[in-house]
C-alpha cells in the first residue's frame, strides 16, 4: 500500500510538461472573406506576400478594408489581386487608389500550378483572408476553388444545421 502512495507522489514529478507556444502578438485579421466559404468549393489554399504603399499599409493597420468582392488572377506571368478596397489614409501626403490592381508575391512553381488550375481545370482563385503575421508583414491567404451550385450550397447549409442541432441535442439531452 505505500509503494502505491510513493507512485502516486512521483507521477507529477515523472510527467513531462510540454511549453506552451509564444503566442503571436502582431498577428492580426484585417479582413476576412466569409462568403467564399459559401459560394465555392475551397481546394487549396497558399499564403502570398502582397506589393502595397505606405498609406495603404497606414489604414490597413486601422483595420479599414473589405476584400469580399475580389478575386485574383494571373496576367502576362505576374499574379494579381483585384477590386480589393483599402479606405484611404487620412493623414497621408501621397494618397492611393481604393480599388486599384495589387500585385501578389508567389514562387515561381506557385504560380505555374496556379495558371495550371485556373486556365486547364477551371478553377478560380478566391481570397479568404488578409493579415498581418508574425513579422508585421501583410499576407493574403488566396484559396483555388470551384464555384458551388445552389442545390451545392443547400447542401452544405443543411449539414451545418445538422451539425448545430446534433450538439444542441447532446448538450440539452432532449
Amino acid at each position: 500500500m505505500t509503494a502505491h502512495l510513493v507512485r502516486k507522489s512521483c507521477i507529477p514529478y515523472l510527467i513531462p510538461t510540454m511549453a506552451k507556444k509564444p503566442e503571436n502578438k502582431n498577428y492580426k485579421v484585417i479582413a476576412e472573406n466569409r462568403r467564399a466559404r459559401y459560394d465555392y468549393a475551397i481546394e487549396d489554399d497558399i499564403e502570398v506576400g502582397i506589393i502595397l504603399t505606405g498609406s495603404e499599409v497606414k489604414s490597413l493597420r486601422t483595420g479599414q478594408s473589405n476584400i469580399a468582392d475580389s478575386y485574383a488572377s494571373v496576367d502576362d506571368g505576374e499574379l494579381w489581386l483585384t477590386n480589393a478596397y483599402i479606405a484611404p489614409y487620412d493623414r497621408a501626403m501621397f494618397g492611393h487608389e481604393e480599388r486599384r490592381k495589387r500585385k501578389l508575391l508567389v514562387s515561381r512553381r506557385e504560380l505555374a500550378r496556379l495558371w495550371n488550375a485556373t486556365k486547364r481545370e477551371g478553377m478560380t482563385l478566391v481570397p479568404l483572408v488578409m493579415y498581418f503575421n508574425d513579422r508585421g508583414l501583410v499576407k493574403l491567404k488566396i484559396a483555388t476553388a470551384k464555384g458551388k451550385k445552389n442545390h451545392d450550397k443547400r447542401q452544405t447549409e443543411a449539414k451545418r444545421d445538422w451539425g448545430r442541432q446534433k450538439q444542441r441535442l447532446l448538450r440539452h439531452g432532449d
